[in-house]
């Protein structure tokens, strides 16, 4: 029993780090909310997001003073739309010394190939997915004065509409932003100045569309996600931060021993990935979709 506990207790130390290789793996986590604004609801797959609205100015009068205003306080109710999960089994005698270094690598490693470019791929092809959000569709993009006329184009854009200035993050392709850093001009440095972050995210990430697998279905035994049949190549996206509300929630729900385990003689490790990933309706001016055709 003593060792059971102990093999317990080094795995559990060492899944202790799971956020920190999410949050080096991950592409997006930048975009997490502040969870001390939101509660939860009435039911447990969703939360209450809090929302303001308020009147514009209004003539002063010398006589009647100043006219009052609504302020105007709402709960939005939002449902969690990203629930996956996985389970893996490790044979006792091939742990036979310690269950930290092989549940430890297993995570991981699971959690960097597998995890966050799925949840990556599944933000993106959500926020490019909301109606009414600003999109340049059907443009090939080849040299770095294309790439930097586009990205000013997008920047002209949130500018017309208002969208603050502060973080406002681009997510481009490695082989796009190259173009732009290959030019090593006044024009390309001006225009990537203008974002707080610039994040390279591979194409296999960034598609206006996907398919997620289900793990049991006929060829879909592998699970993960494949760019859907509708989706588009995504050159960039710029994201301002408060647009988006992004809420993960990752829980490594349990762990059994082969002790415990009454249909084999392995440790298991169970994964499961929760959260949200949807946009402010009065925010759609914050995000701007540069796609292929």
């Amino acid at each position: 029993m003593a060792a059971t506990v102990q093999s317990i207790t080094k795995f559990k130390k060492y899944i202790d780090k799971l956020d920190e290789v999410y949050k080096q793996s991950s592409l997006t986590s930048d975009l997490d909310g502040d969870t001390s604004l939101v509660r939860a609801g009435a039911n447990a797959n969703e939360i209450v997001i809090p929302k303001m609205s308020l009147d514009g100015l209004a003539d002063y009068s010398r006589n009647g003073g100043y006219v009052s205003g609504a302020v105007v306080l709402t709960n939005e109710t939002v449902q969690f739309n990203y629930d996956r999960g996985r389970k893996f089994g490790v044979d006792a005698m091939d742990n036979e010394e310690t269950a930290g270094v092989a549940f430890g690598k297993l995570a991981s490693e699971f959690t960097r190939t597998k995890v966050a470019p799925e949840q990556d791929a599944f933000r993106f092809a959500t926020y490019a997915g909301t109606s009414g959000i600003s999109t340049t569709s059907g443009a090939t993009l080849s040299t770095g004065a294309e790439v930097v006329a586009a990205l000013r184009a997008a920047t002209s854009q949130m500018d017309e509409d208002e969208v603050p200035y502060e973080n406002r993050l681009l997510y481009i392709t490695p082989t796009l932003l190259g173009l732009v850093e290959d030019m090593d001009t006044t024009k390309s440095k001006e225009v990537l100045s203008r974002f707080s972050k610039i994040v390279r995210v591979p194409q296999t990430r960034f598609y206006t569309a996907i398919d997620l697998n289900d793990g049991t279905t006929s060829g879909e035994e592998a699970g993960g996600y494949a760019k859907a049949s509708g989706g588009k190549d995504i050159n960039f996206m710029v994201i301002q931060k408060d647009a988006v509300m992004q809420y993960p929630k990752h829980t490594v729900n349990k762990i059994i021993t082969p002790e415990a385990n009454q249909e084999s003689d392995k440790w298991l490790f169970f994964f499961r990935g929760y959260g949200l990933a949807d946009v402010y309706e009065n925010k759609v001016a914050g995000i701007y979709l540069h796609k292929k055709a």
